[in-house]
């Protein structure tokens, strides 16, 4: 699930750019575990055309390996997850709908900054990494020498700000706070969009992963982008000392700078990303021209240079972060935690011994969603009687990023738009026990899972029929499933609706619903992994979205949508 909806990020110019956020034992089937933990590497076996939990942990074992090195947008490790999906839809038959083969591929950008760029404060040469990171989405050159330099004010504080005018052609350095988040929504951009460039003072602050995203930054190039904005020059409190000759926090807005020097030498290159889309023909010769669309995201957040001790990791987030990346981390631990982190920790230490870790396996986000969208095609394209209208499957890449993917996709349809009747997403649908904690309430407290525990998001926000279908299948066909809406109320906190790839089908008015077991203390990190998987609760779901999918496209008529229609170019409003 992405965190590019609700992330703290810095929108740098005229850009938003998202930085960056036990096993359940099977008994229904042989060939998975019964007893003991689930197994950190599993042999492949062949699948078969029913949807089974040991189908799903066979190719999500695959699919979340290390080796896939965490699939992230913009590098070969996307691209072998993508493979891997690719020679699937083809092993079973499917018919190719993307714009090469069963590919699409999107108008990736990775922007980099040149050995050649130099900075100086009064002749002081200033370290790559140490001193500063350029932040951009433009290439060329840009000279320092001669540009003022001038005070903007707070990043978190609007007041603090100077005027448009006051700011433009110069070298606008912004502080943040240390009660705010060092990369946050900055919405001053357009106040500051005729600036030179824009100096974060910051640098200290952004950890190792988010320093290689700043230096490296890949960025989706859309057709109604507007242009890219002043470069940003995230520095360290040195070089702002250096430049104010004082301690920045006590300098005024408006005050004016010693000169940085030097160049700015700025590089794009095309990036990989594609998405994965396949079709299985509908069986009525007029339904069969609409589709209904199942969908998840092939991405996760990839890898970092920073190993962790695995154990340790996950006991502190089972302990004091039980969300993962969406629980701040605490800045004290009690005694009885720091005691409960160490004592499980040396527990699971003596069992197997300490296991450095750097690969964000992506496992249930959204290796689940993914492996289960193709449990599902393998089932279909088995099927005797295919369902009338067809069955468009896309695996969208970015989602991570900010909805790349999804955006890509649903702007350049490789079908016609109009005739996609709803769309089913899965993202992370691999947990949902009694000890996860699925999200917030908004009356407060936590929310967690528990037997057949799974979040419908977005079922009835623009069709009612479409909610009640859901439902109705679950009764119907004795799934076993508990429904939360919690996270679907109107102005959640988390934002869930909005930070999905089913949403950039809503804003076209195309019926959506999200199924989700919803978040956990391993999201977002190395610890999301195969073994922590609950392969039942994705056979339970997969086969939810296979016969809602298959009632949707049976209906004689099309799934009415009866409540308003939202702005495909607005904002997501939960």
């Amino acid at each position: 699930m992405s965190s590019a909806r609700l992330a703290v990020t810095v929108v740098l110019g005229a850009l938003v750019a998202t930085v960056v956020a036990c096993a359940t034992q099977l008994s229904t089937m042989s060939q998975v575990p019964t007893t003991g933990a689930l197994p950190l590497k599993l042999a492949p076996r062949p699948t078969a055309s029913a949807i089974t939990p040991a189908d799903l942990m066979t190719r999500l074992y695959i699919f979340a390996d290390d080796s896939m090195m965490g699939r992230q947008v913009g590098t070969e490790y996307n691209l072998k997850g993508t493979a891997y999906i690719e020679r699937e839809v083809r092993r079973l038959g499917l018919v190719p709908a993307g714009t090469d083969g069963y590919f699409q591929n999107l108008p990736l950008y990775v922007y980099s900054t040149d050995s050649a760029t130099s900075m100086r404060v009064a002749g002081q040469a200033l370290a790559p990494g140490t001193d500063y990171l350029v932040y951009t989405q433009r290439e060329g050159r840009i000279p320092l020498d001669g540009t003022p330099v001038v005070h903007g004010g707070s990043a978190a504080d609007s007041a603090t700000w100077i005027s448009g005018d006051a700011a433009a052609g110069k070298l606008v350095v912004l502080t943040v706070p240390s009660t705010s988040t060092p990369i946050r929504v900055f919405s001053g951009s357009s106040r500051y969009g005729r600036a030179a460039a824009l100096v974060i003072v910051s640098l200290d602050r952004l950890n190792p992963n988010v320093q290689r995203f700043v230096s490296r930054r890949t960025a989706l190039t859309a057709d109604d982008a507007p242009p890219a904005g002043p470069p940003s020059v995230f520095v360290s409190p040195r070089v702002a000392t250096l430049l104010f000759s004082a301690a920045v926090d006590g300098v005024a807005p408006g005050t004016a700078g010693k000169p940085l020097e030097g160049t700015l030498v700025l590089h794009q290159a095309q990036a990989p990303g594609r998405n994965v889309v396949a079709v299985i023909r509908g069986s009525d010769p007029v339904l069969r021209n609409e589709y209904v669309a199942i969908g998840a995201h092939n991405d996760h957040i990839g890898f970092n240079n920073s190993p962790v001790d695995h154990d340790s990791i996950r006991v502190f987030n089972m302990v004091a972060r039980v969300q993962g990346a969406d629980s701040p981390r605490p800045a004290t631990l009690t005694a009885e935690q720091r005691t409960r982190i160490r004592t499980m920790t040396d527990s699971l230490h003596a069992l197997h011994g300490a296991r450095r870790d750097s690969i964000n396996n992506g496992a249930d986000d959204d290796g689940s969603g993914s492996m289960t969208v193709l449990e599902i095609a393998e089932a279909l394209a088995a099927a005797p009687v295919k369902p009338k209208r067809s069955v468009i499957f896309v695996w969208h890449t970015g989602e991570e990023a900010g909805l790349w993917g999804a955006q890509h996709f649903t702007d350049h349809p490789t079908v016609p738009r109009e005739s996609i009747v709803a769309q089913l997403n899965m993202d992370m649908v691999g947990r949902g026990a009694a000890t996860d904690v699925t999200g917030e309430l908004m009356t407060g407290g936590l929310a967690r899972g528990g037997p057949g525990y799974v979040q419908l998001i977005g079922s009835r926000r623009l069709s009612t029929e479409l909610g009640d279908l859901m439902e109705d299948v679950n009764r119907t066909n004795r799934l076993g499933l508990a429904f939360d809406y919690s996270q679907d109320a109107n102005g959640h906190p988390q934002n869930i609706y909005c930070r999905s790839d089913h949403y950039e089908y809503a804003r076209y008015g195309i019926p959506v619903v999200f199924v989700t077991t919803g978040g956990h203390s391993d999201y977002h990190q190395v610890t999301d992994e195969p073994q922590y998987i609950d392969y039942g609760r994705m056979a339970q779901v997969a086969t939810l979205v296979h016969d809602a999918a298959v009632r949707v496209a049976n209906l004689d008529h099309r799934i009415v949508v009866d409540k308003p229609k939202p702005d495909p170019k607005g904002r997501c409003v939960q």
